[in-house]
């Protein structure tokens, strides 16, 4: 019996094949339509852009850890690129903020940009749990409050247009240190002028800075690529001669794209120093500090204070489109009262999750959960976390 012998399509006959599949799915394509959502977003982004909307929302507490913020502005432009920036929010608890900044984003032939501003903020329950990373325990809590007017000037320049920057600013302030309000017992309550350096105190700085360092992200407020690096140098001079200190920033961040951006690694690590003489003081509620939305976003705003800090933290970003952002985020650091502990020797630490909704430069809101051994803490900023 002979055995049945099945033709088997030729090479031509495939390939003609794929091509009439090409030419029908070809014939169903239609024109990309935007959705909703999309459009209302592109709308956004170009009238803020080109400088059509006037009124935005600003979501710029007074303080860290006022709570969930409301407030808006009006830009007004002064010539082609220079705007005037009149702003205003408010807290549940009752943080007040309201400033003015005049911005010139083209000054010394487009090398630098100049922003000026005069303002008034009131925090009125600021928690404070005592000094260093280990032996005290969110019901330490005692809070503060404080008013404070201020006007400052910040001048940035790229001599010559690349990478390399440098800045300078000078502010004059008022930190006029009150009780507290709010469930946790009022800080005069629980300390002392002698144990708690600068209690009901009101000094009045002028504060001025310089800074040098590289830039090559895209923009400060949402970016996907490049990095930063930049040494920061303070000097906080009290009119009383009684709290002057200095401080130096040491800052590096780097974003390292993965598949073609689809997904980000974005590392960051933060150091500040305070120098004092012998016969002055740090108010309590001037040193650095770690805790809250922009440093260790597991604990309570403010929870870490210290002579010197170190905060170290990595985001694993990923695209959802092109206005919204997933992080998974680790956070970790400590606060001491020598240069020479900041090692990585008994670090607090918390991981977590959030959305960023953002534009090409901007990242108007950020929600995450983050979890520490003192809890979870639900974490909203109008700003990028780094």
């Amino acid at each position: 019996m002979a055995t049945p012998v099945f033709a088997q399509p030729s090479p031509q006959t495939r390939e003609a094949e794929i091509v009439e599949a090409q030419k029908v799915k070809a014939g169903n394509l239609k024109p990309y339509e935007v959705g909703k959502v999309e459009a209302w977003v592109d709308n956004l982004e170009d009238a803020v852009l080109s400088g059509r909307a006037n009124w935005h929302p600003f979501f710029e507490s007074a303080y860290a850890g006022g709570g969930f913020t409301l407030g808006v502005g009006h830009i007004s432009h002064v010539s082609s690129y220079n705007t005037l920036d009149v702003r205003g929010s408010i807290t549940p608890s009752s943080y007040k903020r309201v400033e003015a900044e005049f911005l010139a984003p083209r000054v010394f032939d487009r090398r630098g940009s100049l922003s000026v501003i005069a303002g008034w903020r009131d925090a009125t329950q600021v928690g404070f749990y005592g000094f260093g990373t280990s032996g005290t325990s969110k019901d330490d809590r005692a809070n503060y409050s404080f008013t404070q007017p201020y006007a400052q000037a910040l001048l940035t320049i790229r001599p010559t247009r690349g990478l390399a920057f440098v800045g300078g600013g000078l502010e004059i302030s008022t930190w006029d240190q009150g009780s507290g309000s709010g469930a946790a017992p009022s800080v005069e309550e629980v300390y002392s002028p002698a144990t708690l350096p600068g209690l009901d105190s009101s000094p009045t700085y002028l504060h001025s800075q310089a800074s040098v360092g590289l830039d090559w992200r895209t923009a400060p407020g949402y970016t996907r690529t490049g990095g930063y690096v930049a040494v920061t140098g303070h000097d906080y001079a009290d009119s009383d001669d009684q709290f002057s200190f200095r401080r130096v920033d040491y800052d590096v961040i780097q974003h390292v794209p993965v598949l073609r951006d689809t997904w980000v690694l974005s590392l960051r690590g933060h150091v500040e120093t305070t120098f004092v003489d012998d016969t002055q003081a740090i108010p309590f509620f001037m040193l650095p500090a770690l805790g809250g939305g922009s440093t260790l976003r597991g604990f309570s705003s403010w929870r870490f204070r210290d002579r010197h800090s170190l905060l170290l933290s990595a985001e694993w970003r990923v695209l959802v489109n092109r206005f919204l952002d997933t992080a998974v985020f680790y956070d970790a650091g400590k606060v001491t009262r020598r240069t020479s502990d900041l090692d990585f020797a008994d670090l607090k630490s918390n991981y977590g999750f959030g959305f960023r909704f953002h534009g090409p430069i901007a990242t108007p809101l950020r929600i995450e959960f983050a979890k520490s051994n003192e809890g979870l803490a639900l974490v909203f900023s109008a700003k990028a976390a780094f």
